[in-house]
């Protein structure tokens, strides 16, 4: 069993990382749609944190301290929940091609491309600088709104690119033989918790990869029709 490293915790703090996290386990062929989801999540957590600074501009141009609070309260939330509720089950079904992984990754992540409809377009009082917040605060502090203006672009640009990221990995699954029914079976049979039948799909993953990509080398091959007369 390898020793849990992420989050990557300095040496100082008394507490142990939670997840072992190695993107080499994935198989290759999902191993660069599964480090984009990563750099996502990343976006994300980076895009509340700039919202925290931006809620504070809000604040001191005398938009109240509701909005700085709740700012507070989605960073130090929605950061954690997020990776642990959409980015480990893609992890997980990226590793061991788990269709009962894909559903959960479906089911939490669709609700993050809402959320981020959500915060983009900036309802005053949820404590996201959005659009409809920012330009509205043009009108009392030029500044404070500039300010908020960086995180309601990082909150479009999360939007945009969840909306691209659910798509690309709905299609990935469902040409990959993936259904709901599948992800039942797993449910009903406990396929999708036991480790050993997770080597067994995650070989076997591996193993149909390779096989399709001498498939492709064999057909890129050119062929000659030795039967022609010269």
């Amino acid at each position: 069993m390898a020793e849990n490293n992420f989050p990557p915790l300095p040496r100082f703090i008394p507490l142990k990382p939670c997840f072992y996290q190695d993107f080499n386990e994935i198989p290759e062929q999902r191993r660069s749609v599964c480090k984009r989801l990563y750099y996502l999540w990343i976006l994300n957590s980076a895009t509340l944190a700039v919202n925290l600074i931006g809620c504070l501009a809000w604040m001191c141009g005398g938009g109240g301290a509701t909005n700085f609070g709740m700012a507070f309260l989605w960073l130090i939330l929605f950061t954690p929940c997020s990776y642990v509720c959409w980015f480990r089950p893609i992890y997980k079904a990226f590793k061991t091609d788990s269709s009962f992984n894909f559903m959960a990754f479906f089911f939490v992540f669709m609700a993050q491309v809402v959320i981020s409809i959500i915060q983009s377009v900036g309802i005053p009082g949820w404590g996201v600088c959005g659009w409809l917040a920012t330009i509205t605060f043009f009108s009392t502090n030029i500044g404070s709104a500039v300010v908020m203006l960086i995180p309601t672009i990082m909150f479009t640009a999360v939007a945009v690119l969840s909306f691209v990221a659910l798509t690309k990995v709905h299609n990935f699954y469902r040409g990959s033989g993936g259904s709901l029914g599948k992800a039942q079976e797993e449910w009903a049979t406990g396929a999708w918790k036991n480790p050993h039948v997770q080597q067994a799909a995650q070989q076997a993953a591996m193993g149909a990869a390779q096989g399709a990509m001498q498939q492709n080398q064999y057909s890129a091959a050119p062929t000659y029709n030795y039967d022609d007369p010269m």
